[in-house]
């Protein structure tokens, strides 16, 4: 029994817009199936694509406030003078330089159009096979806690870990590595950015959900009524969702 992370799920006032930027900041489609826009790098619509972490864009009336969400992506690129091409062309599209206190850094921390942060990494050897995103970032007080949760949750294998930071991937290969970095901030908003797990073909999804309490999560009520996903906290509150099986 896992779990697997499918797409990362941003809330926005205007979805079609932040979907579209996503799109073209990774060179990937933008597709609305239902009241979402869900990016995928497909050019026909797959859902769930067999290895990338797809973006969902869902459309909300509250703008971000001014908190740092602690859910992030990295972007990668293969030579300095890509990454340099990336921050343009990002910038031309929309996004914005971004002061989160990361100081002199060789990466470049901007936010999309409605001020979501993600960074645009220098070249680095580990995410040569990633794909545009090299990786799921999240801001958390305990990474081997975080590690060991979401390991047992998702399958995925840890390739470090240590008291600041741990980093699993997909035994498989291929798509993002899933991080976990220690940062004093807590949590003082509800998540902006949050990742959504599919349970994997003939897994029962209450099954599932009643595994990850027996881990550690908990039950979050969001006012979403009667869904056919399930919204739940990881043990340091971090929101995220089970979702039907496909």
């Amino acid at each position: 029994m896992a779990l697997r992370p499918v797409q990362v799920n941003i809330k926005a006032i205007d979805a079609v817009a932040v979907g579209a930027f996503w799109a073209a900041a990774l060179g990937w489609t933008a597709f609305r199936p239902g009241a979402t826009s869900y990016v995928g790098p497909s050019e026909e619509f797959v859902w769930p694509d067999p290895v990338a972490v797809g973006i969902d864009v869902v459309p909300v009336p509250e703008p971000k406030g001014t908190a740092k969400n602690r859910l992030h992506l990295d972007l990668a690129t293969t030579s300095a003078a890509h990454q340099a091409e990336l921050v343009v062309r990002l910038l031309e599209l929309g996004a914005a330089h971004a002061d989160i206190g990361q100081g002199d850094v060789p990466w470049t921390v901007l936010t999309d159009p409605e001020g979501n942060e993600f960074c645009v990494l220098e070249p680095r050897e580990i995410y040569r096979d990633t794909g545009p995103i090299a990786a799921i970032v999240v801001d958390c007080a305990d990474p081997r806690g975080m590690a060991l949760f979401w390991g047992e949750a998702t399958g995925w294998c840890t390739h470090e870990v240590d008291d600041g930071f741990a980093r699993l991937r997909a035994a498989r290969g291929g798509g993002p590595y899933l991080e976990f970095i220690r940062t004093p901030d807590g949590k003082d908003a509800p998540d902006r950015v949050h990742l959504d797990l599919l349970p994997a073909p003939g897994d029962d999804q209450a099954a599932e959900v009643s595994r990850l309490r027996r881990l550690g999560a908990a039950d979050l009520d969001l006012g979403q009524g009667d869904v056919p996903w399930t919204c739940l906290v990881d043990p340091e509150g971090h929101e995220f969702c089970v979702l039907a099986p496909h």
